[in-house]
């Protein structure tokens, strides 16, 4: 298992293999991740414990959807995404392996591949 550190909170990946990669995220009350997409990377999120909002779409028009513990949602690759934790949350993500298919649209922390504010 590995610990990695975000400015968000932190991700443990419990499994990588060259098919799939399973992660706990645990992103600390009023934080959010980058908005965001994948080109290659589909993804499904299970809320663990906590309650979190999900920035979704595909385009200019983004929807949000509340989750809580025991919902989960399907990211197929190319749907801009950004998770916001309303509480503590605990996500369970398991994915494709292609780990490093970030397209960072917006960031609060100033990360590299951001193109827009």
């Amino acid at each position: 298992m590995r610990r990695v550190e975000k400015p968000w909170g932190h991700e443990l990946i419990w499994a990588e293999t060259p098919r799939y990669v399973g992660k706990i995220l645990h992103i600390a009350a009023g934080q959010r991740l980058s908005r965001q997409y994948h080109v290659e990377k589909d993804e499904t999120f299970l809320v663990q414990s906590g309650v979190m909002h999900l920035e979704i779409g595909t385009g200019a028009a983004l929807e949000t959807i509340v989750l809580a513990a025991g919902e989960s949602f399907h990211c197929v690759p190319g749907t801009i995404h950004r998770m916001i934790a309303a509480s503590d949350v605990d996500v369970i993500e398991v994915s494709t392996p292609e780990l490093d298919d970030v397209v960072r649209l917006e960031d609060a922390y100033g990360r590299e591949g951001t193109s827009a504010p």
